[in-house]
């Protein structure tokens, strides 16, 4: 680091700088263009000794990114499994979920609808001023004190209970720490929206101005309080299933948000899991409850309930495609990742294609169905908040748009 130019051809490959070898006329002359961005990058992490503190996630990212670009022409990689190239989900700042406003006209402000739960500051200001917030710049992930009182530090806020998008008030116990995640993981839309933006329209009646309504991702505290929170959309002469709870007989006390997700990293605590669901490696292995039930009645009554939701699912969103086709007369494509996420399938391959614009020629059945689908694909924890009471309103969606559902069991 103290002989230009620093990089030098190490004659006896020792792996050390030797006498004679830091000396100009030995510089390192062998350069490609990945070494030449390795060596870059090393040297930026070396020659700014305050990184650490200056920027310290970016830094990582960099060396990070370095060494897996390295690793594809080593003979021996380096194992990286155990290295993290970004900070958890709350506190990766890189994420869309932080970087979605940065570019914008506005330069980087995130609106006061999404501040609460964009932002660093956001929840103390909403909880400071009763559910109001204010636009602010964008965050580079949360803060402690996004959920830790500095007032009172290291105290978590205490909130009693939390409105649900629908109205209806849920809590997981006055001043549970849980009341804090869903204070943002609850979505954005619910039965009543839905309802709001259907008013008195026919079922499949083809109605102006009514748009695809966005739960938006991972409602889970909606999901998990079931009919309590009525975050899917639910058939008005059907009962669903309230707040998902472990039986004592199963771990009792995995009913909340904090038991089941490591606080800061998020991960899924499998190794708790697993002392009752034994030899599991992967949540997603667990068949809740604990029965022989075929729901989704494809003959299989032993996969993992995860995998009963997504044959239904699919089956909605199939039984949508054929009902936009044959019914409304515009075919429907949807796309996870494309905003406002159901186009208008221009030729009718099933498939989103350049141009395809976003799906106009909604009906109350049309959207109902939507939602609902859209509901599950944005939370993927779905089938463990509350997957019987998702079976059940996937069962009601599938027979509302007129499939034959012998054969499937609605919980």
């Amino acid at each position: 680091p103290d002989a230009y130019p620093y990089f030098f051809i190490d004659t006896n490959a020792n792996g050390a700088i030797d006498e004679g070898e830091a000396a100009f006329p030995n510089a390192y002359n062998a350069w490609t263009p990945r070494l030449l961005q390795a060596a870059y990058n090393y040297q930026l992490s070396i020659k700014d000794p305050g990184a650490f503190a200056h920027g310290n996630k970016y830094i990582v990212q960099l060396l990070f990114d370095s060494l897996a670009d390295l690793n594809t022409r080593l003979a021996s990689p380096i194992d990286m499994s155990a290295m993290h190239r970004d900070d958890a989900g709350h506190f990766a700042g890189n994420t869309e979920a932080f970087r979605h406003w940065d570019g914008e006209e506005d330069g980087g402000i995130v609106p006061n609808t999404c501040v609460r739960c964009h932002t660093a500051t956001g929840l103390p200001m909403f909880l400071a001023n009763n559910g109001s917030t204010i636009a602010q710049p964008a965050s580079n992930g949360f803060h402690c004190s996004t959920c830790h009182d500095e007032a009172n530090w290291p105290a978590r806020y205490q909130i009693a209970s939390v409105t649900m998008p629908s109205g209806r008030s849920v809590t997981f116990g006055e001043g549970a720490d849980s009341n804090l995640c869903i204070s943002c993981h609850q979505g954005r839309e619910s039965t009543a929206s839905v309802n709001r933006a259907i008013g008195s329209a026919e079922p499949d009646a083809i109605t102006e101005g009514l748009r695809f309504r966005n739960v938006h991702y991972f409602a889970a505290g909606a999901t998990l309080f079931g009919n309590e929170a009525q975050g899917m959309y639910q058939f008005a002469d059907r009962e669903y299933l309230g707040q998902n709870m472990h039986p004592a007989s199963m771990g009792g006390t995995m009913n909340n948000c904090v038991a089941c997700h490591d606080t800061h990293a998020l991960e899924v605590n499998v190794a708790t899991c697993a002392t009752c669901h034994t030899g599991i490696t992967d949540v997603r292995e667990i068949r809740m409850p604990v029965d022989a039930v075929d729901y989704d009645g494809d003959g299989n009554a032993a996969e993992p309930l995860d995998q009963e939701i997504a044959t239904m699912a699919d089956a909605v969103y199939a039984a949508l495609q054929d009902y936009a086709a044959n019914t409304v007369g515009t075919p429907i494509v949807y796309d996870a990742y494309a905003y406002p996420y159901f186009f208008a399938d221009a030729n009718g391959n099933g498939q989103l294609d350049e141009g395809e614009s976003g799906y106009s020629t909604w009906t109350p059945r049309g959207l109902i169905a939507a939602y609902n689908y859209q509901y599950v694909q944005k939370d993927p924890g779905a089938f463990a908040h509350n997957g019987r009471y998702v079976i059940q309103v996937l069962y009601d969606t599938l027979a509302y748009l007129g499939v034959d559902v012998t054969g499937m069991t609605r919980p």
